[in-house]
């Protein structure tokens, strides 16, 4: 599951507001990868974002800043960066059919910025979206996309309602993966899960987060680590196509709870930095 996404999403909006510095959002997004570069989509949105077209030399993550400074300058009002979670059977937050929601669904997440100013929308174009991927070891490419349309509005889950929920799939999941022996415990599997926390890029955040929602994203990645440990059969144990289906069904529920609680907690966290910029 991603989280540089969430990350971009987060320290983007606040740097936007003046919540954050451009330098700040560079050591934010620096765990997540050796090297970061850029590239627009296509020729037409490297014309429009004077970002590099594919086959050029790629660009870098303060000139994508430039590009979103550019891109929702003279808005009447500040809209929120989102970020988007997409998945087989749930691509809740996509603006529609497009290239963005194609890349992001394929990544299993991007950030769409729906409103643009006025440069932007003249040229035809809504909003912008990005799609992080992993291009070579170490690297992480931005691609930045158009989106014609913004879509319908976000879907809103409260962040209590999305912790509440992550927690009650958890527990009702439990005698399921029991009984397919997911859960029965084997040597080394606490350990497997603190290597998989221990793994990931260190999370920072911008002074202001809500402490729920840091709370929630914490909650979200141990519960990813305990998915991942899920899916890895036993050491020399063999299982049937029926076991993977059950198990997959099982896991679903779980998997789609993470993504909602990662997007809630990421759009309050979004809601309450841009009601207070610090500057």
């Amino acid at each position: 599951m991603p989280c540089p996404s969430a990350t971009f999403t987060v320290w983007a909006s606040a740097w936007l507001v003046g919540a954050a510095a451009p330098d700040d959002v560079l050591d934010a997004l620096a765990p997540w990868a050796d090297a970061h570069d850029v590239q627009a989509a296509d020729s037409d949105t490297a014309e429009l974002s004077g970002l590099p077209a594919p086959g050029e030399p790629v660009s870098s993550l303060t000139f994508l800043l430039a590009t979103l400074r550019r891109a929702t300058a003279g808005r009447d009002a500040a809209g929120p960066a989102r970020l988007v979670l997409p998945a087989p059977g749930d691509v809740r937050g996509l603006p529609g059919p497009g290239v963005f929601s194609t890349a992001a669904t394929a990544a299993g997440e991007g950030v769409l910025f729906p409103d643009t100013g006025p440069t932007v929308s003249s040229a035809g174009v809504s909003g912008l979206g990005i799609v992080p991927t992993t291009v070579a070891d170490g690297v992480l490419r931005w691609t930045v996309y158009p989106v014609p349309e913004p879509g319908p509005p976000a879907e809103f889950v409260g962040l209590s309602h999305a912790e509440r929920d992550l927690r009650d799939q958890v527990r009702q999941s439990a005698s399921v993966l029991t009984s397919l022996g997911v859960a029965r415990h084997r040597p080394g599997v606490r350990e497997e899960i603190a290597a998989a926390l221990r793994a990931r890029p260190a999370s920072l955040w911008p002074a202001g987060m809500p402490p729920q929602a840091l709370r929630v994203l914490q909650h979200a990645d141990e519960v990813e680590a305990i998915l991942a440990a899920a899916r890895i059969d036993e050491p020399g144990g063999a299982i049937s196509a029926s076991a993977a289906t059950a198990r997959h069904d099982a896991l679903r529920p779980i998997e789609t709870a993470v993504r909602v609680a990662r997007r809630a907690a990421v759009a309050e966290a979004v809601r309450v930095l841009a009601s207070s910029p610090l500057v």
